[in-house]
């Protein structure tokens, strides 16, 4: 009997709505022409940078992430040196296939071409899932291979072709190289597999098989990690106290509900509540739980509020099956007002405005809110400033000095054009980039850039201001009112004090 019902389940794809190719093709080639016009807006976002310099130091970990998007950055850089759009351009073409994916998950819960385009609509009127295609950067990577998991796992559960579930097994292995958040959604899909049913994906050899696949492939990174003292899970303390600065477990639902946008929003509540009581979803009832129960893990961890936002395609994709097809005498009345303040939002949020008609900010905290933005300005001022306190020391002086940055992303825009302003050899104990090397012991006159001065002197016998960077646009404290100490004559090796100054936060 279990054979011919899994035989039943298995129907050929003609059984299948046909695909909305006109409607999700055209809203594709719009979101297409508007992230290419933005990827060569301002500046390197700091995160960038930082993927440059991880990338030219290729190795099987990082304190912070996986190789693969350092790998995807070095490779961009290689290809087209120095351009910005290069090193954008995949983050916008794993964006664009997102928006098809999504709405092809819709087609697997038997959705109408209304539906996979509302899909993708909703996909795309995101602030956060399309503006995240702007730049390069874990998450938008990570989202996107979510998405390819959801559609692999959704697609196995309508035809039990456990060739998918090998395939997502490939692609969870190469998820493991950008974040370590995957684990999550797999453990949740397990408890909703156990509650809800289908109870036999946990049965399936082919799922566990991709489990060893995905631990084998993750054991250098691993063993990177267990060599360096498993600096990825101090990064979770690290992201708990940063959070902690903005509301932490207490913003973590209306931000996280806010960066799927006010259509997605809708569509995110719709698809568990259709998920969870819709007869037509029901094979796929076990979804439902995944984002209730990635919110519990992550507001619990306090973590940050994108983390969940794999899931969002799977879940607005059923929300959209449901509002098609349970929700007909309103939902017609409804659509357009949500999609059209959506797709404002997403434009407001795309980086369309002049330089000159920012505002520059007044405190970090400020420039918190809208990190996406002014982490793109200052850095070439930062390392002119840089570039003079060094020509400034004497010769002998100046070729034996190090530069040391406060922050990870200072040190990767000094380090990314250390050749061409001709500067010294660059560290920071910041994040990640601690890692890269220590100061020799023979380094006895340093630069640092930022940093507190009464913290210096319990490291140095002369501390003397010799630079200043002062950034409009600038983040404070990063390149704007940033001073540039020269700092002689440490009072311990570098080789004993540095392991002490190494900093996740």
């Amino acid at each position: 009997m279990a054979e011919v019902l899994e035989a039943q389940e298995r129907q050929a794809d003609t059984g299948q709505p046909p695909f909305a190719y006109a409607g999700v093709g055209a809203i594709v080639a719009v979101c297409a022409v508007a992230l290419f016009a933005s990827t060569g807006r301002y500046g390197f976002f700091g995160d960038e940078l930082y993927f440059l310099s991880a990338g030219r130091r290729l190795a099987w970990g990082y304190a912070d992430q996986g190789p693969l998007v350092p790998a995807i950055a070095r490779s961009m850089d290689l290809l087209a040196p120095g351009s910005l759009v290069a090193q954008r351009i995949p983050a916008v073409l794993v964006t664009l296939a997102a928006i098809v994916i999504s709405a092809q998950i819709a087609r697997e819960f038997g959705g109408s071409r209304t539906a996979q385009v509302l899909t993708a609509t909703a996909y795309v009127t995101s602030p956060f899932l399309l503006v995240q295609g702007t730049q390069l950067a874990t998450n938008t990577i990570d989202t996107a291979l979510w998405v390819l998991i959801s559609w692999l796992l959704i697609r196995w559960v309508r035809t039990r072709q456990d060739q998918l579930l090998f395939w997502a097994a490939v692609v969870t292995a190469l998820d493991m190289q950008v974040k370590w958040l995957i684990p999550f959604f797999w453990i949740v899909v397990a408890v909703g597999a156990l509650v809800f049913g289908p109870r036999e994906l946990l049965r399936r050899k082919a799922l566990w098989l991709g489990a060893a696949f995905v631990l084998v492939v993750s054991v250098p990174m691993l063993l990177w990690q267990a060599s360096h003292g498993w600096p990825q899970l101090g990064m979770g303390t690290a992201i708990s106290h940063e959070q902690d600065t903005i509301g932490g477990r207490y913003t973590w639902i209306p931000l996280a509900i806010a960066m799927a946008g006010l259509f997605g929003g809708v569509l995110l509540i719709a698809g568990i509540w259709g998920l969870l009581r819709s007869e037509a979803l029901r094979p796929f009832r076990f979804l439902g739980l995944v984002p209730l129960l990635l919110t519990v893990i992550f507001v619990a961890t306090n973590g940050r509020p994108y983390y969940a936002a794999g899931c969002y395609a799977a879940i607005m994709a059923a929300g959209a099956v449901w509002w098609t097809r349970d929700a007909r005498r309103w939902r017609k009345f409804a659509t357009i007002p949500l999609v059209a303040l959506s797709a404002a939002s997403v434009i407001w949020s795309l980086p369309w405005q002049s330089e000159a008609d920012i505002d520059p900010v007044d405190s970090a905290a400020e420039a918190g809110l809208a990190i996406g933005l002014y982490g793109r300005f200052g850095w070439n001022e930062l390392r002119d400033a840089t570039a003079d306190a060094y020509q400034e020391l004497p010769g002998t002086e100046r070729a034996d000095a190090v530069l040391i940055a406060d922050s990870y992303w200072q040190a990767s825009a000094l380090d990314v054009e250390r050749a061409r302003y001709g500067l010294p050899p660059v560290y920071s104990p910041n994040r990640g980039f601690g890692y890269f090397g220590t100061p020799p012991d023979a380094a006895t006159s340093v630069l640092w850039i930022g940093g507190d001065e009464d913290e210096l002197r319990k490291l140095f016998a002369t501390v003397v201001p010799v630079g200043r960077s002062d950034a409009r646009l600038g983040i404070p404290g990063v390149t704007r009112d940033v001073t540039i100490w020269r700092c002689d004559d440490p009072l311990r090796p570098w080789s004993q004090t540095w392991p002490g100054l190494l900093r996740l936060s």
